[in-house]
């Protein structure tokens, strides 16, 4: 690698001013001439652009100075649990992750290994360390000590160590942990600690400028700044996702730190990057501020999350579907299960009714739908607008806790002889009580998928055996021969085009379109 002089870095910067149009062509400094034009021959316009760009940096520096004392270094160490047992209270809802890199099986696999090894590994010619926990970063939100930072950085049970950026160091007294939206809450004997301001994440728009804090491979107190790329990713690898992306470089490390905008808000705590390397590529996901804040107060006040539930399974609007519900794309959520002796039971939703509006929420996704239902007050009564067969209605609903053991359950696959469908590329059986009872869905009527060919359009749209087909173009399927039936109805339809099918599987019910 080759170092450039200082004399250099001077004209290449110039350099870059007059590649954008600040400078003239004559007055930056080419590295081989002596010659320069002073910057007072700038005109007013380029004097304006260059004193705007140095009101940035400005920017920049005083909301790192003013938050980098907020965050902190948080290192689990697994090895240690016997004295973690002593002198941390883990609260009921650590069930964590085990020590696992939660993002095994996914694009993002790759992106934490470092913090898994503890760290980049410096000293190539010294033997493996032993195992060790998560190494990231936390933001200091209450100066008594109370710290949000990732549920991966801290689960395993091990002890908790938190350095401050004065180099202060403390032994977490106790942790609490949200599996299912990756956030934790740990807390230190502390009483003059700098805390950060959480802010209105609502209010942040694509394109606004912010800086990502923490630990990136174990360098301290490090700052990098990019935007908002996007808004309400799901991304997949927690079960709750509304995720901010921004593309200021987040590295193995910064987990749990801060996502700051230019008031020195904190508006995201940093979560995962998108990455085949393992380091930056520009794709960085950040739990928003406002559920991290629920999250947080619930954790700090009863050491577990409660959540309201309104007992439906769901799905997106497709193009294909909104054509056969009569609705935009994304242009709400839809119902594809009722669960009974639930709030949505109660409220009157069906299968196949399509969510647009939840209290105050437009809704286009089922993430959307989750959070918003999630965060209502218990007992609070609000308006769900839906879409049913074309028409809009308004239904009631009353916000109750989710049980601990909603959406629980197993399903085992079951293959028996049964009718071929050639034209959809899939054979189906009788659902009867012993088959419902393997795949995990008593009470459930349907037939059973048993065989689907291999490029067919069946395969297309991911039916497969064991998957359980519950309705024809909105018709209740109970036999074969119901499905049958249907079927030839809708061949004998010249107007009509794919069939929608509403089919269960062990992950919930969907609609999908088939073309024959």
């Amino acid at each position: 690698m080759k170092f450039r002089k200082p004399e250099a870095w001077a004209s290449t910067g110039l350099a870059a001013l007059a590649a954008a149009g600040l400078l003239s062509g004559a007055a930056w400094v080419n590295a081989d001439q002596s010659q320069k034009t002073p910057l007072a021959s700038l005109t007013p316009q380029q004097q304006a652009a260059i004193d705007s760009a140095h009101h940035l940096s400005s920017a920049f520096r005083t909301v790192a100075e003013e938050l980098l004392p907020s965050v902190v270094s948080i290192e689990n160490r697994p090895a240690l649990a016997s004295k973690w047992n002593s002198q941390a209270k883990p609260q009921p809802s650590q069930d964590g992750m085990r020590g696992e890199n939660p993002f095994r099986g996914t694009p993002f696999e790759d992106m934490f290994r470092g913090m898994e090894r503890g760290g980049p590994n410096m000293n190539p010619g010294r033997s493996a360390p032993a195992p060790q926990g998560g190494i990231g970063s936390g933001v200091i939100i209450d100066a008594s000590g109370v710290i949000l930072t990732n549920n991966h950085v801290v689960a395993g049970g091990g002890e908790v160590t938190v350095r401050t950026h004065d180099g202060r160091e403390f032994v977490a007294t106790n942790v609490w942990t949200d599996p299912k939206t990756d956030l934790a809450v740990v807390k230190v004997d502390a009483k003059d600690l700098s805390a950060a301001t959480l802010g209105d994440s609502d209010r942040v728009s694509i394109g606004d400028w912010v800086m990502a804090l923490g630990q990136p491979f174990g360098l301290e107190s490090t700052v990098t700044a990019g935007i908002i790329s996007a808004k309400h990713r799901g991304i997949g690898i927690t079960a709750r996702e509304n995720f901010l992306q921004t593309d200021a470089a987040i590295n193995p490390g910064n987990s749990g730190g801060p996502l700051v905008n230019l008031r020195g808000e904190v508006v995201g705590i940093n979560t995962a990057i998108h990455s085949r390397s393992g380091g930056n590529e520009g794709i960085g996901f950040a739990v928003p501020s406002n559920l991290a804040r629920w999250v947080g107060d619930q954790l700090v006040e009863s050491g577990t999350v409660k959540r309201a539930y309104l007992g439906v399974g769901i799905q997106p609007v497709t193009p294909e579907l909104a054509k056969e519900l009569k609705v935009k794309p994304r242009g709400g959520v839809i119902v594809t299960d009722v669960y009974p002796d639930t709030p949505a039971a109660k409220a009157g939703l069906q299968s196949g009714d399509v969510i647009v509006r939840f209290g105050k929420k437009l809704v286009s996704t089922p993430q959307a739908l989750q959070l918003a239902v999630e965060r209502s007050t218990f007992g609070e009564e609000l308006a769900i607008e839906i879409v049913r067969r074309g028409k809009n209605m308004k239904l009631g609903y009353e916000a109750a806790m989710q049980p601990t053991d909603f959406g629980t359950g197993t399903t085992e696959e079951q293959e028996q002889p049964g009718k071929r469908m050639e034209g959809l590329g899939l054979e189906i059986a009788p659902l009867d009580a012993a088959v419902a009872k393997q795949l995990g869905m008593e009470g459930t009527e349907g037939v059973v998928i048993t065989s689907v060919r291999e490029k067919s359009p069946a395969a297309e749209v991911g039916l497969a055996p064991g998957i359980v087909i519950r309705e024809v173009n909105r018709q209740k399927v109970t036999s074969v021969a119901d499905f049958q039936r249907l079927m030839t109805e809708h061949r004998k339809d010249e107007s009509a085009e794919g069939i929608l099918l509403l089919v269960r599987s062990e992950k919930g019910s969907r609609f999908v379109v088939v073309n024959s």
